[in-house]
């Protein structure tokens, strides 16, 4: 687990020496420019074999240009100085990458109808391959064989999908194609121990209910259409991360922390929706469908109340008060145990509730901000004597050294 230390004081109040800060502050400045290095290098593969294939744009430039990167790369990295490793991976990467994305382009435009099959057949195998690689491979070669794992588990899905597409999938089946997509992606996060796909891994998942985004001029939208039952597919998934990270390995761990947090950010985003429309549980998925209705409005709109009727509706205040309660007990948890990362995505969503609320609900109620602020003010002290109670006893942050409350 990371935490984070303000070294000068730990040194100024005797709890470590000036040469332990040294090597604390060393290896966090060498984690940052680790994962600098790592962005740049990876955004300039993805643009370079990107701007290759489109500049090229013939399959056999492409195959042709791809191999000889891809030669050039394995023989840096079999037999190149650890110097010029990065050069080596470089150049694997573009090469594979355009032979990927070539194939891919070429399959879509000569065969488009059995295009997404293909890929998805061809993506399957590669990622058999280079798991095999990855897990038995030379040290050198983890990287390459990594990435290249990544771009064929790209290739699977995005033929999945165009099956799905070709095939015109709907309905149930959808919910599934989601959820394998969800499981594939995570498994690759595991097996890469890279956070950054396993938190990619949420799309999918939340896409299993139809929630997810959608841009247009000028506006990038988040819609939830069943927000209480997205919020109870992600409290479910967080409980599972929960169970994981604490009988596991480190790896596991630190992969169920990151998914937790992108379920808890998909989950307050949903009482967010809550929070200004309400919810008429399960109204998107077994409630009436217009296109069903021929055009007719009347007839679809009867149906609509019909449904709305025996369903189970939640008010938008309900909604508003369930989401500060959770909020508040969070925030005290997450301090209480020290999980930062949850901590900080529930004081941010608190903030966002209570801008929301303001201009939403209590705009005009200056009762309201009265009531809220006397109820704030024990519940700190509250808070500050049950942290001292359960842990060091502290003086409240504010206060400065040898002040007596």
């Amino acid at each position: 687990m990371y935490y984070l230390a303000q070294t000068d004081q730990l040194v100024t109040d005797g709890v470590i020496d000036p040469s332990q800060a040294d090597e604390i502050q060393s290896r966090a400045r060498a984690a940052m420019i680790a994962l600098c290095v790592n962005t740049l290098l990876i955004a300039g593969i993805l643009a370079a074999t990107f701007g290759l294939v489109v500049l090229l744009a013939s399959a056999l430039s492409v195959a042709l240009c791809g191999g000889l990167f891809l030669a050039t790369g394995l023989l840096i990295l079999r037999y190149g100085a650890a110097l010029y490793r990065m050069f080596g991976n470089a150049s694997a990467l573009i090469g594979a990458g355009m032979l990927i994305s070539g194939t891919a382009i070429e399959l879509v435009a000569k065969v488009p109808d059995q295009a997404g099959a293909l890929l998805a057949i061809v993506g399957a195998v590669l990622s058999g391959l280079f798991f095999w690689r990855f897990r038995a491979g030379f040290v050198q070669l983890r990287f390459a064989y990594g990435a290249v794992l990544v771009m064929a588990v790209a290739l699977h899905l995005f033929g999945v999908y165009a099956a799905a597409h070709a095939f015109d999938l709907s309905g149930w089946p959808m919910p599934i194609v989601h959820f394998y997509a969800f499981a594939a992606i995570a498994a690759l996060g595991l097996t890469l121990d890279l956070r950054i796909i396993t938190a990619l891994a949420i799309v999918p998942f939340a896409q299993m209910i139809d929630t997810g985004t959608y841009y247009f001029t000028a506006a990038y939208v988040f819609y939830s259409p069943e927000s209480t039952l997205t919020i109870l597919q992600m409290s479910a998934l967080i409980a599972a991360c929960l169970w994981m990270t604490g009988r596991g390995s480190p790896a596991l761990a630190r992969q169920a922390g990151v998914m937790m947090i992108m379920a808890f950010i998909v989950a307050n985003l949903c009482f967010l929706v809550g929070s200004i429309w309400g919810d008429i549980v399960g109204e998107r998925l077994w409630g009436p469908v217009y296109g069903d209705f021929d055009g007719d409005w009347d007839a679809y709109g009867a149906a609509r109340d019909a449904f709305r009727a025996q369903a189970i509706s939640i008010s938008e205040g309900v909604y508003s008060i369930v989401w500060a309660l959770l909020l508040a007990g969070l925030i005290v948890w997450a301090a209480l145990a020290n999980k930062r990362g949850m901590f900080n995505a529930a004081m941010t969503f608190a903030g966002i509730h209570g801008y929301t609320q303001m201009f939403e609900s209590f705009y005009d109620e200056p009762l309201a901000y009265v009531i809220g602020g006397l109820v704030a003010i024990p519940l700190a002290f509250g808070l500050w004597r049950l942290n001292n109670a359960w842990f060091k006893p502290q003086s409240p942050a504010s206060t400065h050294e040898g002040r007596e409350w």
